[in-house]
């Protein structure tokens, strides 16, 4: 629990109030006096809900009007979008990851939801949760009565009917609203002069918007056609005779029948090859590049190098819509088209085909990003395994509904490690694991495979008996079935295990034996990297600086060759931490910070917070003390993700030790607290702004080794010399 602000040095200037809401909403036209009435609910009650037909704005007016709230929420403002999940169990992650809670600690999710929530002032954003309703009617529920501070905007095409519940039915547009989103669309979509029928003032246009029933989506579907008719003739075909595209369901809601009216009629104008990609894209979770398009809806009917000029014929008709993301240019298509060519695609008993050539892309990019990460393209394949989040899902959902292809779900979690454990995704990756895992299937390549990552996962979140049984059960079954490559996996993360609960002999024997199998097996990747540097930890908790800076040099210089960073960032703790002990803290400082970049830019919490912690005790030995007790405290707010504080482990605790002890020592028990809540109080992107300043060093301090890891013994094997063999370490 945070201590109250106690006297002293005032806190630093709250950042800006974070959150993950889109940088513009210039597709928002009109509704003023809506707008207004649900600002002025949203602070009246701490679940307001907006409803109403599919296409009718509902999102955008939600982010509207919080965009102008953004300063009453000193949390910040968060978006959730959760149209593309089917799994309640997922939703929790979804929630997690939404409020960058990154969490490594193997805690329960809803855990980590309402302790992290417990003491936070913000507002969370739910859209599209129709599908999950009775599952996020119970999480809200329970996140309102644990966490006092927090509101919640709902967004959806029902209520949630939680108690305390304010429903905020949204009609479609005005005439007035409706005739300038039509013509400002219009603007938009006609290249060359302004098309003149569609000119706001024109009786066919003001008559189009009736039609339509100001229904946006609609609307803009519309105005997407005038590329090649005018309104006139958009006029003409909106007429009763396509009323039929109901599908027959008369009992539905008028401003539904209105919507699938005009989706079907847009339906309707498309060429055979534009309504066959529409069919097939629905199969897509989530944003897709082209080359994903391609592939998975590539045919005979219609040719993979048709498929860019279908594509962009659907986009002038605002049914699929370009984006630019981190990844790259991405596409997606919104709810209501993607169920609309889904229907589509099941009528033309397609559905389980395009279903598989879906889930084969994407066990194919996961491969191939797997190969790429011990690349220069690292941050490039983290942004795109983000982006392709919601259709992995999906690929491992089909994978695992089926027993006789489990073991593909197998192969495809474990080819996810680089995800999981090398971006914050240690949580999901575990759910994924779990469940692949669970369903009975031979000791193959894939099930060995899948063990070992989760073991590795485990591990990372603390949990000892978890990764010790996957780990052990994988090295036995590798053994007994010859599969050198899962055993020596298995055996390298046995020695991250000892490494991580101060058996440090142990650690070493495993380490050296698993380097030894890696180079029989002439493997070189992240994985090899990451066993050569916490190698070289545990030759520095036992007092050999030397042999320890000398692998990680070798590390280091394998990197700039590859390109390689993640582990990089590991590799450069360590030297940092051997450049402190000269104190040389420039040097230390340079290679910390770079360490800490890096972590930060992959979502490391893991590296991030030893990085950070090291940082600290850099800091006190340059002689200031308060800053060193500030980031102190960040670490520790760091913590509450990653799990049990520094593992619990004596060897990885002790630079934080000692910084503490000279830090309450320089400045006394009540400053260092208000300094170390200073820390507690800022964001993980503050506390890495914060390390990473640049700052005048003080009267620096000659260190002095921390008690955990002075030399255990004086004489240590060099790097290159032969390792333990047989026993325990070879496996």
């Amino acid at each position: 629990m945070r201590r109250p602000f106690r006297s002293g040095p005032p806190p630093a200037v709250p950042a800006p109030a974070p959150g993950n809401l889109p940088a513009e909403l210039n597709r928002f036209v009109g509704r003023d006096d809506e707008l207004a009435a649900l600002t002025r609910q949203l602070g009246e009650s701490r679940l307001v809900t907006v409803v109403g037909v599919g296409g009718v704005g509902k999102t955008r007016l939600a982010l509207k009007a919080v965009e102008a709230l953004k300063k009453r929420y000193c949390d910040g403002i968060w978006l959730a979008e959760l149209s593309a999940l089917r799994d309640p169990e997922l939703l929790e992650h979804a929630l997690v990851e939404a409020l960058g809670l990154t969490d490594h600690s193997g805690r329960p999710t809803r855990q980590v939801l309402t302790g992290r929530l417990a003491t936070r002032q913000l507002l969370l954003v739910i859209d599209g949760f129709e599908q999950l309703v009775d599952a996020c009617a119970v999480m809200v529920r329970e996140l309102l009565r644990r966490a006092p501070e927090l509101r919640v905007l709902a967004v959806g095409r029902r209520p949630l009917r939680v108690d305390g519940e304010l429903v905020f039915s949204l009609a479609p547009m005005t005439e007035t609203d409706a005739v300038r989103l039509f013509a400002e669309r219009a603007a938009a979509v006609s290249p060359g002069p302004p098309v003149p029928s569609a000119d706001a003032r024109s009786a066919a246009v003001q008559e189009l918007c009736r039609r339509l029933d100001g229904i946006p989506l609609a609307l803009e579907l519309a105005a997407g056609r005038l590329h090649v008719l005018s309104v006139e003739q958009i006029l003409d075909r909106v007429g009763d005779r396509f009323r039929v595209l109901t599908d027959g369901r008369r009992g539905a809601p008028p401003r539904h029948q209105t919507l699938r009216t005009a989706i079907g009629w847009s339906h309707e104008l498309c060429t055979p090859a534009e309504r066959l990609l529409w069919a097939r894209l629905s199969v897509f979770a989530g944003p897709f590049d082209l080359e994903a398009a391609e592939y998975v809806c590539g045919g005979p009917e219609l040719p993979d190098e048709e498929v860019l000029d279908v594509l962009a014929e659907l986009i002038s008709q605002s049914l699929v819509v370009r984006e630019e993301t981190p990844a790259g240019t991405r596409y997606r298509m919104l709810d209501t088209v993607r169920a609309y060519g889904a229907e589509w695609l099941e009528a033309l008993e397609d559905t389980e085909r395009m279903r598989r050539r879906h889930r084969d892309w994407y066990m194919g990019l996961a491969t191939w990003y797997e190969l790429d990460w011990f690349s220069p393209r690292q941050a490039e394949v983290a942004a795109g395994t983000e982006s392709a989040l919601p259709n992995l899902r999906a690929a491992l959902e089909l994978c695992l509904e089926s027993p006789e292809e489990a073991h593909l779900g197998q192969h495809l979690a474990g080819t996810l490690w680089f995800y999981w454990a090398g971006c914050g995704r240690l949580t999901e990756g575990r759910h994924w694991l779990g469940r692949a895992l669970a369903l009975d299937t031979p000791y193959d390549e894939s099930r060995l495979k899948a063990l070992w990552v989760l073991g590795y996962v485990a591990v990372l979140q603390g949990d000892s008996t978890a990764a010790m049984g996957a780990l052990h059960e994988c090295r036995e079954e590798a053994a007994r079935t010859g599969n050198a490559p899962a055993r020596a996996y298995a055996v390298h993360r046995l020695g991250c295990q000892a490494l991580l609960t101060d058996d440090m002999p142990r650690a070493e024997r495993l380490l050296r034996s698993a380097l030894d199998m890696y180079r029989d097996l002439g493997e070189l990747n992240s994985n090899v990297l990451m066993a050569q540097v916490e190698l070289a930890m545990t030759l520095v908790f036992q007092g050999d600086l030397e042999a320890a800076v000398a692998l990680c040099e070798e590390v280091r210089e394998i990197c700039e060759d590859s390109g390689e960073r993640w582990t990089r960032a590991y590799a450069l703790y360590v030297l940092a931490y051997a450049a402190w002990t000269r104190d040389a803290h420039a040097e230390a400082r340079a290679l910390v910070a770079e360490s800490i970049t890096i972590h930060h830019g992959f979502n490391d919490l893991v590296g991030l917070v030893l990085a950070v912690e090291l940082m600290a005790l850099v800091t006190a030995s340059e002689g200031d003390h308060a800053e060193a007790a500030v980031l102190q405290g960040a670490a520790s707010r760091l913590w509450e993700s990653v799990g049990p504080p520094l593992f619990g482990s004596g060897f990885f605790g002790a630079p934080r030790a000692l910084c503490e002890r000279r830090a309450n020592e320089a400045l006394g028990t009540e400053r260092y607290a208000a300094y170390e809540d200073e820390g507690l109080g800022l964001s993980t992107s503050a506390a890495v702004a914060r390390a990473l300043a640049e700052r005048r060093p003080a009267a620096a301090v000659p260190h002095q080794q921390p008690e955990a890891s002075r030399p255990a013994r004086k004489t240590r094997k060099p790097a290159g010399s032969p390792t333990v063999r047989g026993g325990e370490a070879a496996g």
